[in-house]
């Protein structure tokens, strides 16, 4: 009888989790964004898509109000980096939340309006709520900024132009390793606009 090797298993689990996972992460005294995951769970990145554009999608310029800024379109499916001068720095394909989760029985669409990032995590970030019902879904460079909600890096193939997360935005994995670590801050405004 030929048996999976461990790591295949764990790479097929890592990758499903990741594909049905979304953005529940407990913080207070259970920072649980913390936890470690093995890097090798994070399934391989892959070009699927033509990124190039997302940029053309949204506004060049904005007001910022001499702040940098992340702006969400749900409509457009883009996510983009404003510098503190307004002008548009970076974007790429975003998923935010779905207009209902059947495994949940409940909308789960991202929040609209204001809100500022809360939390940095690196690529050991998972959800400790999806998929259901213990978690582990994997999140990388999650960026928490309205409870639960979060932007994050997912796989290619979970990053599509659908509105299908739990909640979070999602992103390609080098796009939020990007904003992570060259633009996100504690504090950073995060504008996610109407569907």
């Amino acid at each position: 009888m030929n048996r999976i090797p461990v790591r295949v298993l764990i790479l097929t689990f890592g990758a499903f989790s990741f594909l049905l996972s979304s953005c529940a992460s407990q913080f207070g005294d259970n920072d649980s964004y913390n936890q470690t995951a093995s890097n090798d769970q994070l399934p391989p990145y892959q070009r699927v898509h033509d990124y190039t554009n997302y940029a053309e999608r949204l506004p060049q310029q904005i007001d910022t109000n001499g702040k940098k800024v992340v702006v969400i379109d749900p409509s457009a499916h883009a996510w983009g980096a404003y510098d503190s001068d307004g002008n548009l720095i970076r974007a790429g394909i975003a998923t935010a939340g779905g207009d209902w989760c059947e495994d949940t029985g409940r909308p789960c669409r991202t929040s609209v309006g204001k809100f500022k990032i809360r939390s940095l995590g690196g690529s050991e970030c998972f959800s400790s709520k999806y998929p259901l019902p213990d978690g582990g879904g994997l999140m990388p460079y999650c960026m928490f900024f309205n409870g639960d909600q979060a932007l994050h890096g997912s796989p290619d193939l979970a990053v599509v132009e659908d509105n299908i997360s739990h909640g979070c935005v999602r992103m390609r994995i080098p796009d939020a390793e990007w904003l992570r670590f060259n633009f996100a801050q504690i504090g950073t405004p995060v504008i996610v606009k109407s569907y």
